[in-house]
């Protein structure tokens, strides 16, 4: 399994902002290796994220995104304490789903 995301989740004005970053190769399948042959893709294609349960996010990714992909957005009427979950899903069946606590 893949290694935890960081996730931050700061409120501020009935707002939080959250930073996701997370740990992932994401190869697009077109590079080759020293000895020519073709590296296999290998990328997150679902990100999704929730907020005390309720879907705040959800997105599909493909292989142009840059390796340990970082996202950021905000949630309007969160508050210190609320719960923010975030997963990922690859092209090869992994997944990863880690949470944070809005501060």
């Amino acid at each position: 399994m893949a290694d935890p995301m960081r996730i931050r989740a700061q409120a501020a004005g009935g707002v939080a902002t959250v930073r996701i970053l997370m740990a992932h190769e994401m190869e697009t399948g077109q590079r080759k290796d020293a000895a020519g042959k073709t590296i296999p893709a290998w990328h997150i294609t679902e990100v999704g994220a929730t907020h005390n349960g309720k879907t705040v996010l959800s997105a599909e990714w493909g292989p142009a995104v840059a390796k340990n992909p970082f996202l950021q957005f905000n949630i309007k009427g969160a508050k210190a304490g609320d719960k923010i979950v975030v997963t990922w899903k690859d092209n090869r069946g992994d997944s990863r789903s880690d949470e944070a606590t809005v501060s």
